[in-house]
């Protein structure tokens, strides 16, 4: 009898066969996903930019926030030190150095007018009473007759030391100045009857007191003077000032 008629024989050689090919399958999916490369997912690249670049301009804020809280405080400490003070700006002395009055001639007989002229110069004193410089502007000055402005003068600015006193002297010039009608002839009244001409000085000094060289926000110191001269003396007979509303 042969083998191949045995049925044990053909069940073994069947199972065989199946093993076989259970084994060329699993050596054939093992060898695939060895072979293929695996991908994980990545964050894109501009995402994470941006999330760098937001990250840097919150840091820039909070620095710059933090040395600009720093100089604040530094400054107020310093302020809360130094304990600044307004500085004084006083009118010291005028001198009339010319004072003339000229009745002008007009085309209509009834009507009055007169030129004025006139050169004053002004002392001024600045006192500095605080413990550091202060900075002062330009300072402008006006001479007033009547309310009707006559000239100007003005004052560089310098700097001042601490502790110190300084003298600052400006010059205001009038040329001529025609006046009509009521106004010349209150200034003719004035000075041929009263021998007595009022005028009017006001300005305006800025000044900043130094810290550190730092600035500190200007203060304003008004100047506001009555004075009375006299055109046949061609002196000053009167003189009274206002600062800030004080009278000195």
């Amino acid at each position: 009898m042969s083998n191949r008629a045995n049925p044990a024989y053909q069940n073994g050689e069947q199972r065989g066969r199946q093993e076989e090919a259970a084994a060329s399958s699993s050596s054939y999916a093992n060898g695939y996903n060895q072979s293929r490369p695996y991908f994980y997912p990545t964050t894109p690249a501009r995402s994470s930019s941006a999330a760098s670049l937001k990250g840097c301009c919150c840091c820039l804020f909070l620095l710059f926030s933090f040395i600009a809280l720093l100089v604040l405080a530094v400054v107020l400490v310093v302020l809360l030190a130094v304990k600044p003070k307004k500085p004084q700006f006083d009118l010291q002395q005028v001198g009339v150095q010319y004072v003339g009055i000229t009745p002008s001639a007009v085309a209509d007989p009834t009507t009055t007018a007169a030129s004025f002229s006139l050169t004053i110069r002004l002392l001024f004193t600045a006192v500095n009473p605080n413990k550091v410089g202060i900075k002062y502007g330009e300072s402008r000055f006006t001479v007033m007759y009547r309310g009707i402005p006559l000239g100007r003068a003005s004052v560089p600015g310098f700097y001042q030391d601490a502790h110190s006193v300084r003298s600052v002297v400006a010059t205001i010039a009038v040329d001529r100045v025609n006046l009509l009608q009521a106004d010349a002839a209150n200034l003719m009244r004035d000075a041929s009857l009263n021998d007595r001409v009022e005028l009017r000085i006001l300005g305006d000094v800025g000044a900043k007191i130094r810290v550190m060289n730092f600035d500190t926000p200007g203060v304003q110191v008004s100047v506001d003077c009555a004075i009375a001269i006299s055109p046949r003396k061609q002196s000053l007979t009167y003189k009274q000032c206002g600062f800030d509303g004080l009278s000195v």
